[in-house]
């Protein structure tokens, strides 16, 4: 296997009442994603489904994100997302609680060897 890395493209994403953490790394990961305007499958002549897709999110409490959750925003590739603690949480000025920060890192690579065979 010759992985070869064509994209790299981070986002944040927020949920600023409900603390939740799914739903900010979710955010995160589109917003990398609709920085993204190249169609790197077609750029290199690859079908989508080649596409090696591998996120990291940032969050600081990593263990109540739902992976399964973040895996269904991609339509096509091979996603896999892992999490991590990160991101930030901010008190609230004004309330009890804290709004969420993400950060997301979205890799998107192919494995030549492969797509020339």
């Amino acid at each position: 296997m010759v992985m070869k890395r064509v994209v790299t493209q981070f986002g944040m994403g927020t949920s600023i009442r409900s603390r939740n953490y799914t739903e900010a790394a979710a955010r995160a990961i589109r917003d990398a994603l609709w920085h993204n305007a190249l169609n790197v499958a077609d750029a290199f002549g690859f079908p989508r489904e080649m596409m090696i897709i591998n996120v990291e999110i940032g969050v600081q409490q990593p263990e109540l994100v739902d992976s399964a959750a973040l895996l269904k925003i991609f339509p096509y590739g091979q996603p896999a997302v892992s999490v991590v603690k990160g991101g930030l949480d901010i008190p609230r000025r004004d309330k009890d609680g804290w709004s969420v920060i993400a950060n997301a890192a979205v890799m998107v690579s192919f494995d030549m060897e492969l797509a020339h065979d």
